[in-house]
């Protein structure tokens, strides 16, 4: 059998040491994303030892960029924007100006052409989507009023970072890149092609695409198949960007990017969203590493002020520029500061950004080496933002309390999310096909209920009916804490993953001693894990029908049973 396989080795390795890096990274309380683009680093050339298939890599990670385009139009909510668009779009704009007038103004200190320094700016001006969400999730501020604001910024930024990746081709020869399509005479005739394309394109996904591809979705839903609907959502993800691309010439990410806005409009739009998460995050992993194999470590040494200057752009300059605007209309200190740390750090368009400026000729191979150096710092120094602003937190709360009543800032601090402040209350982990109907029967009873959900669509829904709903994976203790294990009296199961339910019954077991905790299983050897891990009763599907089942033919159940499992 032959072991020359550089497709398998570049695949292993990639997600071998995006795995030990990414969970160390975790492990520090750090973005896993500083994980995988270290791993990047290490398989690189410019590091000793294995060397991953350059060319192949960069076609894994052209896939991770169509799949995390498409999740961006997946999950793009026009609602969300509209909602904070008085903020959100005059703020995004000037903030993304102010940041790619500073980056020009480095490039310009480093002898770089003005194309060079627009696409070097415009690099550090965006934030990374999955730094933001993720440190918005774990402080609960997704749908508080601060939260909105920060994603609907986003928005604006992805939607200018998506127009500069189809223009840019088309602009490239007048900036002083390599010229496309025979654009040497000039810029207009091929930025006129080009948005001649992308209008029949976008004309096209409206028109047509709109209804067919929901209809696509829904018709074989109905099939009852989950593969072959998994199947049908990456079909349409990469077919869609394959489309695009041979047919109007216009980007992969373009193409998967309204794949995904025209599955928003189906109603399997979070299946679709959740089938095809786990395959996204793998392309996701592999895109990054890519990145990471890029990258000239010696820069550090070679330009050690240039990385510093770039680290400042991005950590303070376009901060401050945020933080100053968002005042401007006259919103809360707290409501600004949480939005200076969201935009702190760069990602994953910025390195989309990058690769095609130097694909085109505009950027420099340095400026690429600058850009993940400014990316892998400020990724790093993220966190410790946050932690400022939540050690500064009382002292905001309590400066906030005692504003002007008329003060603008005023009714947007108290439309936060509330804390939880439940005790001998039920916590359910999941509202799925099991835990809704719990959570309807609780909510009958007026038990009272917290309910931890990590979709953040479903967790949405929840909190508009009424309930009080923690965002997150259950399995994290600091999850459990915002639920308020401690004072609660049940907990609940819901999920059908018997070993991720057991570390969480053992964590809640450790946080409050007296908690009855109820868990479901589907096998044997599921029961007698989750009995031996702190569950104090489990419940097996199978056997409850077989109960219900013998008790309607006058039988007796079978007596056999595990420890603490439900009877048969």
């Amino acid at each position: 059998m032959p072991h020359h396989t550089p497709l398998i080795a570049t695949i292993a390795v990639g997600f071998v040491l995006a795995y030990l890096l990414g969970a160390l990274a975790t492990r520090l309380r750090l973005s896993p994303l500083v994980g995988y683009l270290l791993a990047g680093i290490l398989v690189g050339p410019f590091t000793p030892g294995f060397v991953a298939d350059k060319a192949l890599a960069h076609e894994l990670s052209e896939i991770g960029v169509m799949l995390l385009m498409f999740g961006v139009g997946l999950h793009f909510s026009l609602k969300d924007l509209m909602a904070v668009k008085h903020i959100a779009i005059p703020g995004a704009l000037v903030q993304i100006a102010v940041a790619t007038l500073l980056g020009m103004g480095l490039a310009w200190t480093l002898d770089w052409s003005l194309g060079a320094g627009l696409v070097f700016g415009l690099a550090l001006s965006v934030a990374s989507t999955v730094v933001l969400l993720r440190a918005l999730e774990e402080r609960q501020l997704l749908d508080s009023r601060r939260g909105k604001i920060a994603i609907g910024w986003l928005i604006v930024e992805d939607l200018v970072m998506v127009l500069t990746l189809v223009l840019l081709p088309a602009l490239a020869g007048v900036l002083g890149g390599e010229a496309q399509g025979g654009a040497e005479a000039g810029a207009w005739l091929p930025l006129l092609s080009t948005l001649g394309k992308v209008s029949l394109f976008i004309a096209l996904m409206v028109l047509v695409g709109r209804r067919l591809l929901p209809w696509l979705l829904e018709r074989t839903a109905g099939s009852g198949s989950r593969e072959l609907f998994t199947l049908a959502v990456l079909a349409i993800a990469m077919g869609v960007a394959y489309f695009a691309a041979q047919v109007f010439d216009v980007s992969f990410a373009l193409g998967a990017f309204f794949a995904g806005m025209m599955l928003n409009e189906s109603e399997h739009n979070h299946r679709a969203a959740e089938d095809s998460q786990a395959l996204r995050d793998a392309f996701a992993v592999l895109f990054f590493v890519a990145v990471g194999m890029l990258f000239d470590p010696s820069i550090l040494l070679q330009q050690p002020l240039a990385v510093l200057a770039t680290f400042l752009i991005i950590v303070f300059g376009k901060s401050l520029a945020a933080l100053a605007i968002v005042r401007a209309f006259g919103k809360p200190l707290s409501t600004a500061l949480t939005i200076s740390a969201s935009l702190a750090q760069i990602g994953e368009f910025s390195f989309i950004l990058v690769a095609l400026g130097v694909g085109l000729g505009l950027l420099p191979e340095a400026g690429r080496d600058l850009i993940l150096a400014g990316a892998i710092l400020s990724i790093l120094v993220n966190p410790l933002c946050f932690g400022l602003i939540d050690r500064l937190q009382p002292w905001l709360d309590r400066r906030e309390r005692t504003a002007p009543a008329d003060a603008s800032g005023s009714a947007e601090a108290a439309d936060d999310i509330p804390a939880i402040h439940a005790t001998e209350h039920a916590i359910l982990i999941g509202h799925g096909r099991v835990g809704s109907r719990i959570s309807l029967r609780l909510h009958e009873e007026g038990v009272p209920l917290v309910i931890i959900e990590d979709n953040r669509a479903r967790a949405q829904e929840l909190r508009e009916e009424g309930f009080s709903v923690v965002i997150g994976n259950a399995a994290s203790t600091q999850v459990l804490e915002l639920a308020k294990v401690a004072a609660a009296r049940w907990l609940l199961i819901a999920i059908p993953n018997a070993l991720e339910a057991g570390q969480i019954a053992v964590h809640a077991r450790a946080a409050n001693p007296g908690l009855d905790i109820i868990a479901r299983a589907h096998f044997d050897a599921e029961v007698e894990y989750l009995s031996e891990h702190a569950a104090d009763l489990v419940v097996m599907g199978e056997r409850e029908i077989a109960r219900v089942m013998f008790a309607r033919l006058g039988l007796n159940s079978p007596q056999q049973r595990a420890p603490g499992s439900s009877a048969a």
